[in-house]
């Protein structure tokens, strides 16, 4: 079953996540609620809020798979909520939150992760149509933020999400876009690469390519972001690529 919400160009990197044969009458469309934490006083910067929505899901999925193979008691924790989305069009949804809000939604379960100023909570994937009381309150569109500085560039060994610069998109829509691509990396990990960047906490960089690096990264064989277009931007827009060592392999350098 492809996935809509966001999908990889058809390549030979492809990673196409688990696909599960299943009748559509009988499956919940679900999406993956992201929540950044913005303070009135003292808002997170862009590119950290970028970087912690994109690690946060590789945390969350990653958090999912180990549990089933680890525990007996509770090992399916969230497994069934996540097979069922990632079946469909992994839809992610970034909302905001501060003060009691904030409180309530680290009272509900899901994994918080902290990079530099942001705080980014994901909680497993909820039915479209319904969410949570403390999470279906909190907004949703209009979600911006700004850097004080520009971000210094990536390592060689990092894990890279290219955003696409003729693209204009508020924070919460980057995020989202970021989020896809970590999830595509993670798709395309094999253990031992899931197992190095586990020990990095699934640290991902989050930067805006130049115009000549992007059509390079776009057209080398990469996983690409196109996204549905329900929010912002065209539907097919492509919004990110995602880079990572263990993608290089046959791409040739940039």
């Amino acid at each position: 079953m492809p996935a809509r919400g966001a999908h990889v160009v058809p390549h030979r990197h492809a990673c196409p996540g688990p696909r599960r044969s299943c009748d559509p009458c009988r499956v919940t469309e679900r999406v993956l609620p992201l929540v950044v934490r913005i303070e009135r006083a003292a808002p997170p910067r862009r590119t950290d809020a970028l970087e912690a929505a994109a690690a946060a899901v590789p945390r969350l999925l990653d958090h999912a798979e180990n549990r089933a193979e680890n525990s007996a008691e509770d090992g399916d924790e969230w497994s069934g909520e996540i097979a069922e989305w990632q079946d469909g069009r992994i839809r992610k949804v970034v909302r905001r939150a501060r003060g009691a809000e904030w409180r309530r939604a680290l009272a509900l379960p899901g994994i918080t992760v902290t990079v530099g100023t942001a705080e980014v909570r994901v909680h497993p994937p909820v039915p479209l149509d319904d969410w949570p009381r403390d999470l279906a309150r909190l907004q949703v569109s209009g979600t911006d933020l700004e850097d004080d500085a520009v971000p210094p560039e990536p390592g060689p060994g990092d894990v890279v999400l290219w955003v696409n610069p003729r693209l204009t998109m508020t924070a919460g829509k980057a995020m989202a876009q970021a989020g896809h691509g970590a999830q595509f990396a993670w798709w395309g990990a094999g253990e031992a690469d899931r197992a190095a960047w586990r020990g990095r906490g699934f640290a991902v960089r989050v930067r805006t390519a130049g115009a000549g690096r992007w059509d390079a990264l776009a057209g080398s064989g990469l996983p690409v972001v196109r996204d549905a277009g329900f929010t912002e931007i065209e539907p097919g827009s492509a919004t990110v690529v995602a880079d990572a060592p263990w993608l290089r392999v046959g791409v040739p350098d940039l």
